[in-house]
């Protein structure tokens, strides 16, 4: 299933920063985790996640420091900030409000009024 890509934007900062509530991370491994948490159905590159990563460390959302892999390389590794869990609160309550006007409209949707009922205009 593809994704669009105006979905996978809106959706990347409540990501990346529930993402980063579980624990400190990097780029490779925020990568990983939003392709398990879909089930493989949102593949997200570098060039996606990094100006994320940027713009939400320029926000104060998160923070950077510099740390060594197991095999000895440097990697960037990003914490959220106070500010960020703060955020992340905030955007829940929004999505929430998203989910639940969705919800509402395909039940509707799946379940169209029968005729002569209030919901389908006519008299109750």
């Amino acid at each position: 299933m593809h994704i669009d890509k105006d979905l996978v934007a809106a959706s990347a900062t409540p990501l990346v920063l529930g993402i980063l509530a579980e624990g400190e991370s990097y780029g490779y491994a925020i990568v990983k985790r939003v392709n398990e948490l879909s089930g493989g159905r949102m593949q997200w590159t570098d060039g996606m996640l990094y100006p994320l990563l940027h713009r939400l460390e320029r926000n104060g959302y998160v923070r950077a420091s510099w740390g060594t892999s197991d095999a000895g390389r440097r990697r960037k590794h990003y914490a959220i900030t106070e500010a960020g869990l703060e955020t992340l609160a905030e955007r829940q309550k929004q999505w929430s409000v998203v989910a639940d006007a969705l919800k509402q409209v395909w039940w509707a949707t799946s379940h169209p009024p029968v005729p002569g009922s209030a919901a389908a205009g006519g008299i109750a």
